[in-house]
């Protein structure tokens, strides 16, 4: 994916990158994708190569912890016994992944996929006709799961929800997902929750609620995310399913930014505040936020946008609505390629696009538009959405 390039701000002063992994800042999309598969190693998803922070006078502090943020003295407590002072402080803490309750997590057989260890690890075990049972169809059980039958193993995906992707997409978009796997050989098992999982035996046993036990050799939880707010709740910041932050990126105390999966921010194309686990928002947010800490005054106005990539699909979604009360196809789905369009009355609210890259980007223009569209032209194929995108007036409303 494209990465948005800013100007540097000229900050002079001294910057410290301090982090709690030993690798340097990367990507996480490969961690699920590329990296577990195989096809590229671990430095591929390195943003820079590690000598690049010296070489801009950065101090990179990995393997180290931020345990309090003394507010008053502005200084920080870390994990190696040392303090660190700050004028502006930016917390890019992120989120974890979301455990399930009475799972020994100690356990080599039961993953968590969020760092690259986790991803060498698993992909260990990722052999020929090993049995691995992935619990939630959101992006990453559902990427670890078309990679896993890559690689020959047999799946079976348990979703709480009645179709994949049940928080991002409609149920419509969520069956073709689901067709899509079947189709690859995943066993997909929807509207079944887990009622035991027992690793005391020489497989995994997850039991279900009507009696069934599904034996796996592996087992991949992959039921969302937790944003790391402890350090900004024992430091006093506002915070509510994520650090609160407005437009800009600024906590409750003015010293002190947060962006990335841990805010709650306000987006003014949407007009409410908004947590984002995504890496557009990750990597955008904080650029324009750094920007904001070194004396700019532009706010972070970007449209929702995610994306994934499994077996030969390409989505992306662009927008985040609520509700909606009719959708616009364009293009045919059995054909593999189209864009679906979510309307709340005559109001573009969101869009998805499966293998249709090039078109998604007018789509992403519409949807920031926030305004009324024809939708005989969103439909119609033989028009360009780049000509539909000039007929439209970019004067971005709230959208629910």
């Amino acid at each position: 994916m494209r990465r948005r390039h800013y100007a540097p701000a000229g900050f002079p002063g001294r910057i410290t990158l301090v982090g709690a992994e030993a690798h340097p800042p990367h990507e996480r999309p490969p961690l699920s994708k590329e990296l577990l598969a195989g096809a590229v190693p671990p430095e591929k998803t390195y943003l820079r190569p590690t000598d690049w922070y010296a070489s801009c006078d950065i101090e990179l502090r990995l393997n180290t912890r931020v345990l309090g943020i003394d507010r008053p003295s502005q200084r920080l407590t870390l994990s190696d016994g040392d303090s660190l002072a700050y004028d502006g402080l930016l917390l890019t803490t992120g989120a974890r992944a979301r455990t399930m309750p009475g799972v020994n997590r100690a356990d080599s057989r039961i993953f968590y996929l969020r760092t690259i260890e986790d991803a060498l690890a698993l992909r260990e075990r990722l052999k020929p006709d090993a049995r691995l049972c992935v619990i939630g169809a959101g992006f990453i059980g559902l990427e670890v799961a078309a990679t896993a039958r890559k690689a020959g193993c047999r799946v079976t995906v348990l979703e709480l929800a009645n179709h994949p992707l049940a928080r991002v997409a409609p149920p419509e978009i969520g069956a073709y997902v689901a067709a899509l796997h079947c189709r690859h050989g995943v066993d997909l098992q929807l509207g079944c929750s887990v009622r035991s999982l027992d690793t005391g035996q020489a497989c995994c046993a997850i039991g279900t609620p009507d009696g069934r036990t599904i034996a796996a050799d592996i087992v991949v939880v992959g039921i969302g995310a937790t944003p790391n707010t402890e350090l900004a709740t024992d430091a006093g910041l506002a915070v509510k399913d994520g650090i609160v932050v407005d437009e800009f990126g600024k906590t409750s105390d003015p010293c002190i930014f947060a962006a990335g999966d841990v805010t709650r921010h306000f987006n003014p194309l949407l007009g409410r505040p908004i947590r984002l686990e995504a890496w557009q928002n990750a990597q955008n947010q904080a650029i324009a936020v750094a920007q904001v800490m070194a004396g700019g005054s532009e706010a972070y106005t970007e449209m929702p946008w995610v994306w994934t990539d499994q077996y030969d699909m390409n989505m992306q979604i662009a927008g985040a609505p609520t509700q909606w009360d009719s959708l616009v196809y364009r293009g045919d789905p059995s054909c593999g390629s189209f864009l679906v369009f979510q309307l709340l009355q005559d109001s573009l609210v969101g869009s998805i696009g499966v293998n249709a890259g090039r078109d998604m980007r007018f789509a992403r223009m519409l949807v920031a538009s926030g305004n009324a569209v024809d939708r005989d032209a969103l439909a119609d194929v033989k028009l360009k959405l780049q000509d539909i995108c000039r007929q439209t007036p970019r004067t971005p409303q709230s959208q629910p």
